[in-house]
């Protein structure tokens, strides 16, 4: 893992380079150069982080040679129903996926069934809503524009497409409108109500949310995809004992390999081991689930409850010196580890911005914002998290000076788009 300055103390990526390098020059070539760009650039993508050696060497072990379909248990029977492997040899990898429940039961101080299986969130969100839902029907969430998630209903994905979808507004501020939410669930009454989000920078009220959905019978899902490491350390509200049905990923706040999971009430255990595994998926990934693990138990150390401390002090720091230095934050700013600055006003999109940072040295992403004028592939804001590097040792002033120099680049491109209007 890279320091604060861009240093590897290690060996580890260098070495599994070379060894790539005896037999694809090509391919090392390719890692080598994103090494370096994370190795020297500063990472703002909300969604990304860095994990731990420990981490990469379990995905990379002997795991990925093992196919696994189903679950722990005997081999499959024809008495045995949905429990069970449908391949030999998978005693040590039942034993690896049980532990890895146990821990993450252990990391969110809970007693719901957990599927360790998904492949990523998408395909977590994807079997949670094919358990409980039938093409058709209803589902009330945030749409993309407001901060919510592709497939939170997005008429290109496929909750957009095989479901219902409708969508609850946020105030002229930003801010979630639970009144809009309570409206919209008694007029619609939809079968799920979603809360969660990629691009919301405040803390969601899982209460009032399960109060709701509860009021019209209709289930309750969470995808805590990027505020799962803030509710593991204890710094943003938890959705469980709210939620019928969690979804999550573990590479974004909670520094895992790139990966999902599906927590649930134990009455929908079944339901949803079964939408995972025959219905969304074939074999699991035993070596990123053996990932998962060591993440769990790294999440469980004191220093990861200091590290989601620091993810959220950064965040508020950034977000401040934006504002003073005259910048429009979504939501006027932040409880947890991303932001919106909305550039509605200036002369160019977020893509430009993006592309300019880019060439500065800083990694964002465009992003859509509330009322959003232009396309989806200009945007006209960005979004920024505190995240990765607060993995490698940021505190709040350099994300102070971060802001500054994002701010050059603004200034630059302003002027690029000035004089390109009078020339």
């Amino acid at each position: 893992m890279f320091d604060r300055n861009g240093n590897d103390n290690s060996t580890y990526n260098r070495d599994n380079i070379a060894e790539i390098a005896k037999v694809s020059e090509t391919v090392a070539g390719f890692i080598q150069k994103e090494y370096d760009r994370q190795k020297n650039n500063v990472e703002l993508i909300a969604s990304e982080n860095y994990c731990s050696e420990a981490v990469l060497a379990a995905c990379g072990s002997c795991l990925s040679w093992k196919y696994a379909e189903g679950y722990p248990g005997k081999p499959v029977t024809r008495h045995s129903g949905n429990k069970g492997r449908y391949y030999g040899g998978t005693h040590y990898v039942d034993e690896l996926e049980e532990y890895c429940c146990d821990k993450w039961r252990e990391v969110f101080h809970t007693d719901y069934h957990v599927n360790v299986q998904p492949h990523s969130g998408s395909q977590a969100n994807f079997s949670a809503y094919a358990a409980v839902l039938e093409p058709g029907d209803t589902i009330l969430t945030m749409n993309l524009d407001n901060g919510g998630h592709l497939t939170h209903g997005s008429a290109v994905n496929f909750s957009g497409k095989y479901y219902d979808v409708h969508f609850y507004d946020v105030d002229d501020n930003g801010f979630i409108n639970m009144e809009d939410v309570e409206k919209k669930a008694k007029e619609l009454q939809p079968k799920l109500i979603l809360a969660g989000a990629s691009a919301y920078s405040r803390i969601i009220d899982f209460a009032r949310f399960a109060e709701i959905a509860k009021s019209v019978d209709a289930y309750f899902m969470v995808d805590m995809a990027h505020i799962a490491g803030l509710v593991a350390a204890g710094v943003h509200p938890s959705p469980f004992g709210y939620a019928d049905i969690i979804t999550t990923t573990t590479h974004k706040t909670l520094r895992g390999p790139r990966g999902g999971m599906i927590f649930c009430r134990e009455e929908l255990a079944k339901k949803f081991d079964s939408a995972v595994f025959p219905f969304a998926q074939g074999g699991p990934l035993e070596h990123i689930i053996a990932g998962k693990a060591v993440c769990a138990e790294e999440a469980l150390r004191p220093e990861f409850k200091a590290y989601g401390e620091q993810v959220v002090k950064n965040c508020a720091a950034f977000a401040d010196e934006f504002l003073k230095l005259g910048y429009h934050i979504v939501t006027g700013g932040t409880d947890n580890h991303v932001f919106l600055i909305d550039l509605s006003e200036e002369p160019f999109s977020g893509k430009d911005l993006q592309v300019a940072c880019d060439e500065a040295g800083i990694t964002l992403n465009k992003n859509c914002v509330p009322n959003e004028k232009r396309s989806p592939f200009q945007t006209s804001g960005v979004r920024v998290g505190t995240a990765p590097m607060t993995t490698r040792g940021f505190v709040e002033e350099d994300f102070r000076e971060v802001a500054h120099r994002i701010d050059d680049v603004v200034k630059k491109l302003r002027a690029e788009k000035e004089a390109e209007k009078d020339a």
